[in-house]
């Protein structure tokens, strides 16, 4: 028996036929990443049940030199849960761990595990009246676990912070196969390094989160989302200064998007209208929220904010939800962009921030000048503009073949985008991690010294280089990708 026989037969005795697999019609589906645009072969698939499983697993493949891909909901954006081509990787689902092991109300805090749906620990919170103030378009997929790995953002993070903001405690097993246990939520805490901060964010690469202790909110007693026409996206970010003034912080969400984004998504989606009578070159989608403390007063805030917005002339138009409903509906318009963008065919996708006060500036001087530099493209802005962080798209020419143009052209244009944003004091990653998708780009634009200390981090405790190799850092001396 060689050496991949024995472990495969070491891992299926280990975890038993639900934990281990080798079944191609069972293994096939992980592989690949949900945008399609990385794929890999395994040794197998992984599915444990407990830390203990995990720990044990980890330990086997330290023995045998098997890396290891630590995968979720298998929806991240970068390619970071794929393994390579080798096919000498297990991947290692966390989908099975998805317990609540305890939920203390009074103290709004919930202590969980890595697979649980970000779906459903929304719908378990609000079962207690409590909310998890972080949401993305994919809640109905990503897990906890991938979400802490990759320090996901979404719509709340102008108020509420990205995962990282939202993590009290946390449970890993590193590449030892010991388990760093760190789930007490201590408000203080000085014995040194913070090390549950150092696993936030880092892909899998240093240690796999097996359990999160997360910190939970009063429900929402009320929301009112508000449409507002802007004429240049220099007015968004006074805007939003403005209605950072009047809500303080009932102000939850800042979404901006131009109009070419908007009449993609009317274009796409049957189902939606659009809110104002006509159309402006920029859109911004603002909400307002209140607990039970101060629902009474919301509908007087918003409209006092629409109001003095007119009178200091920083709107063109506006409109204000009437109801839960229609409230939905100005949101379907922002989370319907990136499907019908793909439906107008190829683009680069680039998740970028800057300074948020440099944001609208920054766009206004990138969007023309990436358009005549690649004649044919058409680049378009939306998002998060209260964190400074938008997803900067840039559409191909109508004769561009799929495949093809983002291979050739649009490697160069993320090139240049990319470029732009460092020129700018930014992150060519604002929210969706590096994976292996940027890690060429990390390589080149990233701070000499920054990178040298990632990678002694990387050796210190991970030092065979097993856990998620390929992704976000390469080895300098040895040209070997961690």
């Amino acid at each position: 028996m060689n050496t991949s026989d024995q472990f495969l037969a070491e891992a299926a005795d280990l975890l038993g036929a639900r934990g281990f697999t080798t079944d191609t019609e069972l293994v096939t589906p992980w592989l690949t990443d949900w945008r399609g645009r990385f794929t890999g072969r395994a040794l197998g698939l992984a599915s444990p049940a407990s830390t203990a499983e995990v720990a044990a697993l980890v330990r086997l493949c330290a023995r045998h030199g098997v890396p290891i891909v630590p995968q979720g909901g298998n929806s991240g954006m970068s390619g970071g849960a794929t393994p390579d081509e080798s096919g000498k990787a297990i991947i290692l689902s966390l989908r099975r761990m998805d317990a609540v092991r305890s939920f203390d109300v009074d103290a709004r805090q919930i202590t969980c595990e890595a697979g649980l749906i970000l779906q459903t620990l929304h719908e378990k919170a609000e079962e207690q009246r409590l909310r998890f103030p972080l949401t993305l378009g994919g809640k109905g997929s990503a897990t906890i676990g991938g979400l802490i790995s990759t320090n996901a953002g979404g719509t709340q993070v102008l108020r509420h912070g990205s995962m990282r903001a939202q993590v009290l405690g946390i449970e890993a097993v590193m590449a030892s196969g010991e388990v760093f246990d760190s789930l007490q939520p201590l408000k203080k805490d000085n014995r040194g390094f913070d090390l549950k901060q150092l696993l936030i964010g880092s892909e899998g690469t240093l240690g796999i989160v097996t359990a999160a202790t997360l910190r939970l909110l009063p429900a929402l007693a009320d929301r009112a989302v508000l449409w507002v026409g802007l004429g240049d996206v220099r007015d968004a970010r006074k805007l939003l200064l403005h209605a950072e003034k009047v809500a303080g912080g009932a102000l939850e969400g800042f979404e901006i998007m131009p109009r070419h984004s908007l009449e993609a998504v009317l274009k796409h989606s049957a189902n939606a209208r659009p809110p104002l009578g006509e159309q402006h070159e920029w859109n911004a989608l603002i909400e307002l929220t209140a607990d039970a403390s101060g629902v009474d007063a919301l509908p007087t805030l918003a409209q006092d904010l629409l109001e003095s917005a007119f009178e200091k002339g920083l709107v063109v138009d506006a409109t204000i939800a009437r109801n839960e409903a229609q409230a939905e509906e100005f949101w379907m318009l922002r989370d319907e962009i990136a499907p019908a963008e793909r439906a107008l065919g190829p683009a680069m996708q680039h998740d970028i921030s800057v300074p948020v006060a440099d944001m609208a500036d920054f766009v206004a001087d990138a969007v023309p000048k990436v358009e005549k530099v690649f004649p044919g493209t058409r680049a378009v802005a939306f998002g998060h503009l209260g964190d400074g962080n938008v997803h900067f798209h840039v559409l191909a020419p109508a004769d561009a073949t799929p495949g093809v143009w983002e291979k050739n052209e649009g490697k160069r244009i993320s090139a240049f985008v990319h470029d732009e944003v460092t020129a700018w004091n930014g992150s060519i990653s604002a929210e969706h991690g590096i994976g292996q998708l940027k890690r060429a780009e990390l390589e080149r634009l990233g701070d000499p010294t920054h990178l040298a200390i990632m990678r002694q981090v990387k050796r210190a405790l991970d030092p065979q280089g097993l856990l998620n190799p390929g992704k976000l850092v390469a080895l300098e001396t040895t040209g070997e990708h961690l």
